[in-house]
């Protein structure tokens, strides 16, 4: 928020913690839309391609499109990640065979755990759903 603000503006306690209702309000607001559209496919996991959907179809064009070009990158640089680190086991794993079979292996293991969500969310203290 300060970026935007100049800088000799001051941001109350208040105003930061409407700012931070109103940003989880949005987020569970296009989160239920994603897990709407998942639940009637019959999946139980929300990946980044439905919060995309879910923007564009409640009319957040202006946020999808950007989502979108990121996630594509992000997806072309976690997959060049991945190919890196095969390629890195494969040739530790043709090193360890000089030392009498003894695994010298060290996995590094990259945090990518999609979102799953169960199948009945209660929305109903959600303000985004009255309206």
């Amino acid at each position: 928020m300060k970026q935007i603000l100049p800088p000799n503006a001051k941001i109350s306690k208040e105003a930061k913690e409407t700012m931070q209702e109103c940003v989880s309000e949005f987020i569970s607001f296009v989160t239920g839309e994603a897990s709407d559209k998942c639940h009637k496919e019959k999946r139980k996991t929300v990946n980044g391609d439905d919060i995309c959907w879910a923007l564009a179809s409640l009319g957040f064009d202006d946020y999808s499109e950007p989502l979108k070009r990121y996630l594509y990158k992000y997806r072309e640089v976690e997959g060049e990640r991945a190919s890196h680190n095969k390629a890195s086991n494969n040739e530790e794993k043709d090193d360890s065979s000089k030392y009498r079979g003894e695994s010298i292996l060290k996995a590094t293991v990259y945090p990518h755990t999609p979102l799953k969500l169960p199948g009945n969310i209660d929305r109903s203290n959600s303000l985004s759903r009255r309206f």
